[in-house]
């Protein structure tokens, strides 16, 4: 039997640990207002999100997923629309373009940095679709930016609109500009082991576009301008009092955490690339700021269970490419062989990484690895 995982892949309860104190006084603050519905920390946390992200609007809902199916829904994007995205990716990409009531089509990545390959996308708006393009969503995977440059080159040409994933990159820079600042609207999530992550469920839509930030808002909530009166048809979904209060605490520290996990990562790196590891590579345009350390092995599931043996917890983001699940395999368009998507599920090993680590737990991790491979 294996021993029990003293380090664990993420730890949401170490990150609340280390900021009690004030969420605790957060919580207490939302209690004792009586106002638990879209009251002034949502509005707070909306106006504190936007200028961090740097961009006009924010808009909070319930999760990521409704994030990014608002999004869509803002840019009319439905029935008959191709959106094209990425297979390598949380399948919540791909679920909100088919609740938004669109057709995904998937393209490959680049073997690099895990996200959308401009190339492949190109080719794939040459290809003739059935159905009307209206749509790109890149996906800053891993905590590294897509290639925003290229991608909204060929938006533009092909008269798309752009709506970023920034699910795991709060704080990622592209030349300098945040991710969630590039397209014409992005969404994040604030999934509890997200890099600012909620003690619940929680997401936030961005956009400098004031008319996308109306339609937003209205899609929100029942299309209400005035309250009980539907303007437009919409449904429900709100970011609530407790989780904005927790996410006001701890997005004063994002920064801060960022950078530890940067240097966690270049332990990680500075140990690992000698010893002939496959690992992330940086860019000197893009700050990552790791929300996963993924590396990569042909041998990924025996070195898995070397490390789960050895205490130390690891993941795969993700196992199966969503093309290649049950639910979408054979079902939905993809361009191509999606031939570095396929390679990747095989191969990738998401590191233990989280703020709270401590460098010697890292470099536990790091003599673990090494003796592994001097074993084979």
């Amino acid at each position: 039997m294996s021993p029990p995982i003293q380090i664990p892949s993420s730890n949401p309860k170490a990150n609340y640990l280390a900021h009690k104190g004030e969420i605790d006084a957060a919580i207490a603050r939302v209690l004792e207002s009586g106002w638990y519905i879209l009251g002034r920390e949502v509005q707070s946390f909306e106006q504190e999100f936007a200028a961090y992200i740097g961009v006009h609007d924010a808009i909070g809902v319930a999760n990521g997923t409704d994030a990014l199916k608002l999004s869509l829904q803002a840019c009319g994007v439905g029935v008959g629309d191709l959106v094209f995205t990425v297979s390598h990716t949380a399948v919540a990409t791909v679920a909100a373009i088919e609740l938004a009531g669109a057709t995904p089509v998937l393209v490959d990545i680049d073997p690099v940095t895990y996200t959308m390959d401009p190339n492949c996308l190109e080719d794939a708006l040459a290809h003739p679709w059935d159905g009307t393009p209206k749509a790109v969503i890149p996906v800053h995977l891993y905590g590294h930016p897509a290639d925003m440059v290229s991608i909204l080159e060929l938006a533009n040409r092909h008269a798309l609109y752009v709506i970023e994933d920034c699910a795991q990159s709060h704080g990622a820079t592209l030349d300098g500009r945040m991710t969630g600042a590039w397209g014409d609207i992005a969404s994040f999530s604030f999934y509890p082991t997200k890099n600012l992550g909620a003690l619940g469920d929680g997401g936030m839509i961005v956009t400098d576009n004031p008319a996308l930030a109306e339609r937003t808002r209205l899609l929100q909530q029942y299309g209400w301008r005035e309250r009980y009166i539907s303007d437009i048809p919409g449904g429900n979904s709100r970011l609530d009092e407790l989780q904005a209060a927790i996410l006001r605490v701890k997005l004063r520290f994002l920064d801060a955490d960022n950078e530890k996990r940067r240097s966690i990562a270049a332990l990680y790196t500075d140990h690992l690339v000698k010893a002939g590891f496959s690992c992330p590579v940086l860019s000197k345009k893009s700050r990552h700021i790791f929300h996963q350390y993924v590396i990569c092995s042909s041998r990924r599931d025996n070195l898995k269970t070397y490390l789960n043996e050895r205490g130390i917890g690891t993941n795969v983001h993700y196992p199966q490419a969503v093309h290649e699940q049950p639910a979408y395999a054979g079902r939905i368009p993809v361009s191509a062989p999606l031939t570095y998507t396929e390679k990747a599920v095989r191969e990738i090993l998401s590191l233990p990484m989280y703020p709270e680590l401590t460098l010697e737990q890292a470099k536990f991790v790091v003599d673990a690895l090494l003796a592994w491979k001097k074993s084979l």
